[in-house]
């Protein structure tokens, strides 16, 4: 049996790309036979809010795409994730990452990933120019 997941972080609203993702999911599970599960990817302890979380479950509600197993929230696998990185770093197949942490603002995030796309627009420009001339 063929078994599919969305799994939304709550760090906002269920937005239409998201709602379309689920829709898709949901609609494959349903015409093969198959189960449409949920996952909660409520990792993210500083931008993750139980009023996101409850948006995205009346969303998905309000459009009637239910979910066929038990409501699954990522964090509570934690224990199980950090066990299973201690035993890769104690068979030497990963190391800790002792590197010091940036803390850095939304805004400098968005301004980093701003100059990137600028620094590759000449490209993405010829593509999107011959990609719409072929319609």
């Amino acid at each position: 049996m063929v078994r599919v997941r969305f799994a939304p972080s709550p760090t906002g609203y269920l937005h239409i790309g998201a709602a379309r993702s689920a829709l898709f999911n949901w609609l494959f599970a349903r015409k093969i036979g198959g189960k449409f599960l949920l996952r909660i990817e409520d990792t993210d302890l500083q931008r993750s809010t139980e009023e996101s979380t409850r948006s995205i479950i009346e969303g998905l509600e309000w459009l009637e795409l239910n979910y066929d197993e038990q409501l699954v929230f990522q964090s509570d696998n934690a224990e199980k994730h950090r066990e299973a990185a201690r035993r890769l770093v104690e068979e030497g197949k990963a190391y800790r990452d002792f590197s010091p942490k940036e803390r850095r603002e939304d805004k400098s995030i968005k301004q980093d990933i701003a100059e990137r796309r600028a620094r590759k627009r000449p490209r993405e420009l010829t593509i999107a120019a011959i990609h719409t001339a072929n319609y």
